[in-house]
């Protein structure tokens, strides 16, 4: 494998750099807001989830202390 030196890597990054189509502003906030929403979306779903689960076992256990 070759030796690549300091100077040629920075060179190296600078130009892979300016290849990078950077995301605009608002394409930016949209994306960030989404994730928002799915993460509240999941955060509902799983505790609906979660709340039935508890529902049920707690069912089961009482019909195995009667």
């Amino acid at each position: 494998m070759a030796k690549t030196s300091p100077v040629e890597f920075i060179q190296q990054v600078r130009a892979e750099t300016k290849k990078v189509v950077w995301p605009t502003r608002r394409e930016t906030i949209m994306t960030g807001i989404m994730v928002m929403i799915m993460t509240l979306l999941l955060g509902i779903f799983f505790f609906v989830v979660d709340s039935g689960f508890e529902a049920l076992v707690k069912f089961l256990l009482s019909l195995a202390t009667k």
